[in-house]
């Protein structure tokens, strides 16, 4: 089975106070963001803590999330990985 990386980053121990335009720009420098979305919780809409970056492409992604995974931001150690970790058969293992 191949390893299908995909665009989209999973975010975590972002600092409460961070918002969508933040997020979007802590990752802008490695390619087109195209949708960078913190998850509040549906009563109070505080931000959880976490979120999701997608990019255009696989490699710029990956590139983000080399660069991003175990950085401090706004005094906190944050994580990134791949949005989907699982390994997926591709056309080409069939």
């Amino acid at each position: 089975m191949a390893k299908i990386l995909g665009t989209q980053l999973f975010v975590h121990r972002l600092s409460f106070f961070t918002n969508h335009q933040e997020l979007k720009t802590l990752f802008a420098p490695f390619g087109v963001v195209k949708e960078a979305r913190l998850i509040r919780d549906p009563k109070t809409q505080r931000p959880k803590g976490f979120g999701f970056v997608t990019f255009e492409t696989e490699a710029e992604a990956q590139k983000a999330l080399k660069a991003m995974n175990g950085r401090i931001v706004r005094g906190r150690l944050i994580f990134v990985e791949y949005a989907n970790g699982k390994s997926q058969k591709t056309d080409a293992d069939s």
